[in-house]
């Protein structure tokens, strides 16, 4: 992926909401039923006929879904004057379906950026692509070292970090132009990030017998507070 700058979408409705994206396709690989289907919508000289054996051999899964297209990455720069609104910071998150998932729940509150760690899992990757169900063509994600990001931008928003003890998000009033930091899955927010946190918050626990949220669910269910 990194090499060519490329990267693999596969299923119909993935590659349906491709085509309506702004993203350069490459080259698409259909069997009969989808390739008839899609010859009106994809230029002829990147669509090819293949067979349901020839796409298993080149498909990531085991039971293929009729299309599979290569994409070229977009190269978006992140400009700062354009963050507004509620922003997502995702510090670390390593598992590709959580990402994914956080993804889809962005594009349902219609969260226009999300900025990640530098460590945080390849965007590009398979099932991060797969479990965002095509909300990545939706959402502008970028990668940068956040302590920088936080000292070039904090001053003009208000930021929130998620853990375990901290003001209840039920009673969060979300100032106009905000950021919400999730932590890594295990570990939560990097030391290196606290400084620059003006509110500390929680999501309220009922029980008394479970740890920690899912870091997509966690995601979510704050999504729909701040929104409210």
């Amino acid at each position: 992926r990194d090499e060519n700058s490329l990267f693999i979408v596969e299923g119909e409705k993935i590659v349906s909401e491709l085509i309506n994206s702004d993203f350069i396709i490459d080259k698409v690989y259909a069997t009969e039923p989808c390739y008839n289907l899609y010859s009106s919508k994809i230029n002829e000289e990147i669509l090819f006929k293949i067979t349901k054996k020839e796409l298993s051999r080149i498909s990531n899964f085991k039971s293929p879904n009729n299309i599979l297209a290569i994409v070229k990455k977009r190269n978006v720069k992140l400009d700062y004057d354009k963050i507004k609104g509620l922003t997502l910071v995702l510090d670390n998150i390593s598992d590709p379906g959580n990402f994914g998932t956080i993804i889809r729940s962005c594009n349902w509150f219609n969260i226009k950026s999300i900025i990640c760690s530098n460590n945080t899992v390849d965007l590009y990757n398979s099932k991060v692509i797969q479990s965002s169900m095509g909300s990545l063509f939706r959402v502008d994600i970028f990668y940068t070292d956040l302590v920088k990001f936080f000292k070039e931008c904090s001053d003009n928003f208000n930021v929130y970090g998620t853990f375990l003890e901290g003001q209840d998000s039920k009673t969060v009033n979300v100032k106009p132009n905000s950021i919400l930091i999730i932590g890594n899955e295990s570990h939560g927010i990097s030391d290196s990030l606290k400084q620059f946190i003006d509110t500390k918050i929680t999501i309220k626990k009922f029980s008394d017998k479970i740890d920690s949220l899912n870091a997509a669910i966690a995601t979510s269910i704050l999504l729909y507070e701040f929104s409210k």
